[in-house]
């Protein structure tokens, strides 16, 4: 009986020694299983970035593969009607073919057969959506006459886009292009800054930013008058809401009866440096900036004596105004006077340079010289001339078009001191 008992238990301990390295055998092929499985969601995690990153790096990497050469036809897919008199255009190839990707923030540029217009007319309006495979899309603020001046025309390209331009037009458009964009390989937290229809790149960066899985910090200031001039309104309300790193910080200059603060609008103020130092406390971070001329002088010049770096100041300057930074010593600053002149070999022309003119482009039109022009920021590549001798200088910063060796661009180009220079005008 005893041997019996003994036997019984042997066998109850070898049963329960079995059932204890099968469980640990279980543990450890879960324990592989979720390991292998971490390993596999961190690899379609970093895939998942590389992928939806991949559009916009292959243009800064690839230009020539991710851009076509001169104008591509587009259809205007769909015309949307926005707040403050704006419209945006959803345009798609003609072809059919891919799109390439492009850098947030940066611009399309268009020639336009304008009715009554003696040449085409060319204009860079930048992008207003983050990349997508299927259509670009620019939003327009219709320009009327000045206000002090109602007898001078309408902006002839935004009135021509929002009274001609319709769904199922073809327009001519140039390959994505501009220097003015975010960094998309940096991890830093960024203010993006957008003053009226300035704010068209700043949501080409925002709706970037928020695609991607790496959250960055991300604080949005928009500037607009009232309600009437606000876009997108439901959308950022609900990005701020889906989005915990994105904080969307609204003003309004002049709000009307019946909008509310922290409702409508976050500040009943204008966008300024001021408001950054109370919501923001610290200034390490990259500043991207578009507006009307003089909110961007203010703000860029705010920003450097708040002690931000010039490196991490970035601003589009659109139509023909610049930004003027705080003065610095300029070793090659024009002076006036004969010894420095330009020689327009074509026109068989030499006009000495005053320090009152901005640029080269400015000089020629004052003595009935012709240059090509369209954006006349920089940005279009319309003003191309060839350098024959002698250097210029671009002292708004390097201009967004990047023209070639032995060439500038006349719009925002100015003699460097010390030559004299000679193009083919």
């Amino acid at each position: 009986m005893t041997t019996l008992i003994h036997s019984i238990a042997l066998l109850g301990t070898l049963l329960i020694l079995a059932y204890l390295a099968l469980m640990t055998k279980g543990l450890l092929r879960r324990q592989a299983d979720v390991h292998a499985l971490y390993e596999n969601q961190n690899a379609l995690f970093k895939a998942r970035i590389e992928m939806m990153s991949s559009s916009v790096t292959k243009a800064a990497n690839d230009k020539s593969a991710a851009a076509w050469s001169g104008f591509r036809k587009f259809r205007v897919a769909k015309k949307i009607m926005e707040k403050g008199d704006c419209c945006s255009f959803y345009l798609e190839p003609h072809d059919g073919r891919e799109l390439p990707g492009f850098l947030p923030g940066q611009y399309l540029t268009f020639k336009l057969k304008v009715p009554g217009q003696p040449k085409d007319v060319t204009r860079c309006y930048s992008l207003s959506d983050s990349p997508n495979p299927n259509y670009y899309r620019v939003t327009i603020k219709r320009v009327p006459p000045p206000p002090k001046a109602p007898e001078l025309p309408p902006g002839v390209s935004s009135n021509y886009f929002h009274g001609n331009v319709q769904e199922g037009d073809i327009l001519d458009v140039k390959a994505p292009g501009g220097n003015f964009h975010i960094d998309v390989e940096s991890r830093s937290p960024v203010v993006l800054i957008g003053g009226g229809i300035g704010v068209t790149p700043m949501l080409s960066m925002l709706n970037y930013l928020i695609s991607i899985p790496v959250k960055r910090d991300v604080h949005f200031f928009y500037g607009v008058r009232n309600g009437s001039e606000h876009m997108h309104k439901d959308l950022l309300n609900q990005i701020a809401k889906d989005h915990p790193n994105v904080r969307i910080n609204v003003c309004y200059s002049d709000a009307v009866d019946g909008e509310v603060k922290d409702q409508d609008f976050q500040f009943g103020e204008r966008v300024s440096v001021d408001l950054f130092k109370r919501e923001l406390q610290v200034n390490n971070f990259d500043f991207y900036t578009c507006g009307p001329p003089p909110m961007m002088e203010s703000i860029t010049k705010g920003l450097q004596e708040w002690g931000v770096p010039d490196s991490k100041i970035h601003y589009e300057a659109f139509g023909p105004a610049t930004v003027k930074k705080v003065a610095k010593p300029d070793t090659n600053a024009v002076t006036d006077g004969p010894a420095l002149e330009v020689k327009f070999v074509n026109s068989n022309r030499s006009v000495n340079w005053s320090s009152a003119t901005s640029s080269i482009l400015e000089l020629a039109e004052a003595n009935g010289i012709k240059i090509d022009s369209g954006c006349r920021a920089g940005n279009c590549g319309s003003c191309v001339t060839t350098v024959r001798s002698g250097e210029v200088d671009y002292p708004s910063g390097k201009p967004g078009f990047d023209v070639e060796k032995g060439c500038c661009l006349a719009c925002v180009a100015v003699p460097r001191a010390g030559s004299t220079l000679a193009l083919d005008a």
